[in-house]
């Protein structure tokens, strides 16, 4: 091995600034700060974010450039190739199409492809919850020969839904772009139109998506150029597939803030009926009885019992991740024309920490105690019952009767074999019943006692039990 070729690299790596911390809560501006310590730590090019709460853009703004050979800034409504985010798009135009009465989604394809394999064993749904078993044409994350030149749809069809399938259809999940090519196909033959007019007279125009375009980014006010890099070199211009390669499955162009204002009209009613929408979002249960986690252009999550519809992408240049918490009409949007470095662990932690602030304004909030602290209140009744005599004018009723004087003197000498504690710490604390309920740990040389107290506003014990940790 050949050391030397990598000095320069493990150089470079050994120089970058540190990465900044996550900030302890979702405040707009220490978000901001965080984004951009990662932009120019990371190395991205160009980079835009945009959040959405409770339905209304509360923040979008871009990083970096969307051009380095004309050294143009990104700005807040930069369009990006945003990939396979395009899928669930694709699938909406199956469902209206549905709507109409012009197709169903368990359509078998034979009624529009006859000469594809198995076609009248591989339905529309199939192909929308990537059970079709049909070849995925671009499974590499790369432009190899056969993409650098264009293709027709019925090409690449007889190419690589017309051969052996890789497994029986329905009975896995593999994802598969041949078949959103497939549906892109199928919605041209009904709807008698190019699938990127149908796309943008259904869905772009109607949804205001203004800074949004199929197939190709022209007209756009401010489009992002694609960069690669091979082994950490510098950026350089991402050669795009060529015409034909990615259309239905990944061919749409949108800004950060257009894809929030789609997520909101999706999942709000304006888009698709209720039985569409429930269709569409709902995973796929396979025949071997296990439930995919994929629905129809859309990966379903469960994260601290939220529903998050979410899905990423990645073309020439490029990567997108489109995440949404319905209920809460509230999400994250990230692109990026940097396609060889990593935006999961930023998309992933600035949506845990919405999340967790949207579900912290949720809970209840802890009654207010009168008296002494929780840490002051454990303690203090530690006290009492290790002298033998309690203030029951402190306790709850129902408590005062179950600490009864054999208890407290039982519990006493317990308590005072410990000693006196080396640490004490509150854990936290929460509203159960109208009470505050805090935990609280104490730490002795002997061993570790968690103390669990409950108190009414009025200040009274209503419970402190003690368990060995």
């Amino acid at each position: 091995m050949n050391l030397f070729c990598f000095a320069p690299l493990i150089v470079a790596l050994l120089d970058a600034p540190p990465v900044p911390d996550l900030p302890k809560s979702f405040d707009l501006t220490a978000v901001d700060e965080y984004i951009a310590g990662q932009v120019k730590t990371k190395g991205f090019v160009g980079l835009s974010v945009a959040v959405m709460r409770d339905g209304k853009i509360v923040f979008v703004k871009a990083y970096g450039q969307r051009s380095v050979e004309k050294d143009l800034p990104a700005e807040s409504d930069t369009s990006f190739a945003v990939g396979s985010v395009t899928k669930q798009f694709t699938c909406a135009c199956v469902f209206l199409l549905a709507e109409q009465g012009k197709l169903s989604i368990d359509d078998p394809v034979a009624k529009y492809y006859p000469n594809l394999t198995r076609a009248k064993d591989i339905t529309l749904r199939d192909l929308m919850n990537h059970t079709s078993g049909y070849p995925d044409y671009y499974p590499l994350d790369f432009v190899d020969r056969r993409m650098m030149k264009a293709i027709s749809i019925d090409a690449l069809l007889k190419e690589y839904a017309g051969g052996k399938l890789d497994f029986e259809p329905g009975s896995r999940f593999s994802y598969s772009n041949t078949g959103y090519i497939l549906l892109g196909g199928i919605v041209e033959k009904v709807s008698s139109e190019s699938f990127g007019k149908f796309l943008e007279a259904r869905l772009l125009k109607p949804l205001k998506m203004d800074h949004s375009r199929f197939g190709s980014s022209a007209g756009l006010p401010s489009v992002a150029t694609g960069y690669t890099s091979f082994a950490l070199g510098d950026p350089e211009s991402a050669r795009p597939e060529a015409d034909g390669w990615i259309d239905a499955a990944g061919g749409l162009w949108a800004s950060a803030s257009d894809l929030l204002q789609w997520d909101l009209a999706l999942t709000s009613g304006k888009v698709l009926k209720p039985e569409s929408y429930k269709v569409m979002t709902t995973p796929r249960v396979l025949t071997s009885g296990k439930v995919s986690d994929y629905a129809c252009g859309l990966q379903i999550a469960s994260m601290d019992g939220d529903t998050v519809l979410q899905h990423t992408g990645g073309v020439s240049g490029f990567v997108s991740a489109n995440t949404f918490l319905p209920r809460a009409r509230s999400g994250i949007v990230v692109l990026s024309n940097t396609e060889h470095v990593s935006t999961s662990k930023l998309r992933g932690d600035l949506f845990r920490l919405l999340l967790k602030d949207i579900q912290a304004q949720e809970v209840p909030p802890v009654p207010k105690v009168a008296g002494v602290g929780p840490k002051e209140a454990v303690l203090g009744l530690i006290k009492e019952m290790t002298e033998g005599k309690v203030d029951r004018t402190k306790l709850g009723e129902e408590y005062s009767v179950y600490l009864t004087d054999e208890r407290v003197k039982a519990a006493g000498t317990r308590l005072k074999a410990l000693g006196e504690p080396e640490k004490v710490e509150v854990r936290g604390t929460y509203e159960r019943g109208g009470m505050e309920v805090a935990t609280v740990i104490l730490s002795y040389k002997k061993g570790t006692v968690r103390a669990s107290l409950y108190r009414t506003p009025d200040g009274k014990i209503q419970q402190l039990l003690y368990y060995a940790e």
